[in-house]
């Protein structure tokens, strides 16, 4: 299951190979600050283009809800389930309990804090998908998914409830995501989609007395690496979860479509029984390329303490760097004409990306560039030029170079 913040995400998404994306409306979600939300007239569209695609949608409605927003929780709701909307994903018994009363189905966020098979066995009432609580270890999801087998635990739609747990993405220092630090330093309040994440600075410690300042361990002590759990996945899956959910609706399209490819990838090589050492190295390199902020394997593994960032932003090995827009596409030839509107240059032999709402994420190598028509060794600001392609873009597609970043920690 993979995270959307936009077309083009959706679209990512879909590339890679998602079974599922989800994604929030305007402010009932835990993203409403961080992601370029969508609105009410956008529902029936993503569902459009996802049933096309046969991957399902799940709207998140996972924030806490205050009396005056019932209503317009309600008119959310059912504009779910009017646009064909596959489920919801919610904390909120308000939410939980509307959506039952109209037919629509419901998975439980991690924000309910599942970790136990009594809360389970609770849950099961009303949803038909558990996300268990971040912080545990997977022999505890694995006793979780024997005592929903079991016992055959159901849910509402007669089918075994199944568990889903985060696979990949940025995990939080609170407990499943419940935070109040950013509500308490900056009245701007987690639990309802607007984390400023003051976690993830850093901090210096100071003594009053004698003025003197020391920076923690030379690390980002509230924020820790990014969840990565590629090279355990077979022990996900004998553990009994059913669902993987990539974390990231804030993220770019080409780290929706890398994060997708590559668990796609290796969910079908643990099926055909080519899941290897090696081809987890080449995965864990490509994780590597978009954001991250360094990786660990979060506490499925029995860990009590966590893994904190080294410094602060993004660790990727790639960086894109904007160049300008496509402005026409020959389909017969299959040529790209496009304008650089920065102050960059491009060569033959650049790898660069294009992004666009329909197109999605396309990467390629220039094997030539022609400006008006005649081959040039780069083309610079202003000039308008085309280049080869092996997929169809669209006008107002934008034009990445990307670069292999020089670490100079």
């Amino acid at each position: 299951m993979s995270p959307v913040g936009s077309y083009e995400s959706l679209q990512a998404a879909i590339q890679g190979g998602a079974n599922a994306v989800y994604f929030g409306v305007g402010k009932m979600n835990m993203r409403s600050r961080s992601a370029a939300n969508f609105t009410l007239n956008d529902l029936g569209h993503i569902c459009h283009i996802a049933q096309q695609a046969g991957v399902r949608t799940y709207l998140t409605v996972n924030t806490i809800i205050y009396n005056h927003e019932i209503d317009e929780m309600h008119t959310l709701l059912d504009a779910a389930l009017s646009a064909g909307v596959s489920a919801i994903i919610a904390s909120d018994m308000a939410v939980i309990t509307y959506a039952n009363s109209i037919g629509l189905e419901v998975h439980i966020s991690t924000q309910c804090n599942v970790s136990n098979t009594e809360a389970v066995r609770y849950y099961a009432c009303f949803a038909d998908v558990i996300v268990t609580a971040r912080e545990l270890s997977l022999q505890q999801v694995a006793e979780i998914t024997r005592f929903i087998s079991d016992n055959d635990i159901r849910g509402p739609r007669g089918q075994l409830v199944q568990i889903e747990i985060f696979a990949h993405g940025a995990l939080c220092m609170s407990i499943s995501g419940k935070c109040y630090l950013s509500l308490d330093n900056c009245n701007s309040s987690a639990n309802r989609g607007a984390c400023l994440q003051l976690c993830r600075r850093g901090y210096i410690v100071k003594d009053k007395e004698s003025d003197l300042e020391l920076e923690i361990d030379n690390e980002y002590i509230m924020s820790p690496k990014d969840l990565c759990t590629i090279g355990f996945l077979d022990k996900i899956v004998k553990a009994g979860v059913r669902v993987l959910k990539i974390e990231g609706r804030g993220r770019s399209a080409d780290y929706v479509r890398t994060v997708t490819e590559c668990y796609r990838e290796a969910v079908e090589a643990i099926a055909d029984g080519t899941y290897s050492p090696q081809r987890i190295e080449e995965w864990t390199r490509r994780l590597s390329t978009v954001f991250n902020r360094g990786f660990w394997d979060g506490y499925y593994l029995g860990r009590r303490m966590g893994e904190w960032s080294e410094r602060y932003g993004s660790q990727a090995t790639e960086n894109k760097v904007y160049l300008g827009l496509i402005k026409n596409y020959f389909n017969r030839i299959g040529v790209a004409e496009a304008l650089l509107q920065t102050a960059e240059t491009l060569r033959p032999g650049d790898d660069v990306m294009v992004i666009g709402e329909t197109t999605g994420v396309y990467r390629t190598t220039i094997a030539e560039l022609r400006l008006d028509r005649d081959p040039v060794a780069k083309v610079k600001q202003g000039d308008r030029f085309s280049f080869a392609t092996t997929q169809p873009l669209r006008r107002g597609d934008k034009l990445y170079r990307v670069d292999q970043v020089t670490d100079e920690f």
